[in-house]
């Protein structure tokens, strides 16, 4: 399969959103906060991706 895509989008995910990998730096113990985090990552990165218009 072309399971490459989405694992990049996983490592970028970790490199991006540091709350995901360390315990102690940008670390919050709620749960709405980590998903806050993750929607806006994922938000974000959708949107700076190019849009491919074919005529």
């Amino acid at each position: 399969g072309q399971t490459n895509h989405i694992e990049r989008f996983n490592c970028t995910l970790r490199q991006r959103v540091s709350r995901l990998v360390r315990k102690a730096l940008s670390f919050s113990k709620k749960l709405d906060n980590h998903i806050g985090a993750i929607w806006y990552f994922v938000h974000h990165y959708n949107a700076s991706l190019p849009v491919n218009q074919e005529c």
